[in-house]
């Protein structure tokens, strides 16, 4: 399972991004974070773009709802997901990954 911690917004879900990937996926988890492939090139924000809307896509919520916190240029990321508890979060996780 990754980490998720509480917000007093939502959740916060740790991600190791993949950018320049073959295709956008959700591969499971690494190190205790969510492991997220994105085609977008990791430039000028283009792949934190993508992990966005694919995060937004796979977890039900619009993509306003899913905020990049921390690791803005690097592959350890921190989002925020608002108006979703945590064990909401980890319940859509568990989902995707099995």
């Amino acid at each position: 399972m990754p980490r998720i911690l509480s917000h007093p917004d939502g959740a916060v879900l740790f991600v190791r991004a993949q950018p320049g990937a073959k295709k956008n996926n959700i591969n499971g988890i690494h190190d205790g974070a969510l492991k997220v492939s994105v085609q977008s090139p990791p430039e000028d924000g283009k792949a934190n773009d993508a992990i966005v809307e694919l995060l937004g896509k796979s977890l039900g919520v619009k993509k306003s709802q899913v905020q990049l916190i921390s690791g803005h240029t690097h592959r350890e990321k921190k989002f925020l997901v608002t108006g979703m508890k945590v064990e909401a979060l980890v319940e859509k996780i568990l989902g995707l990954v099995r």
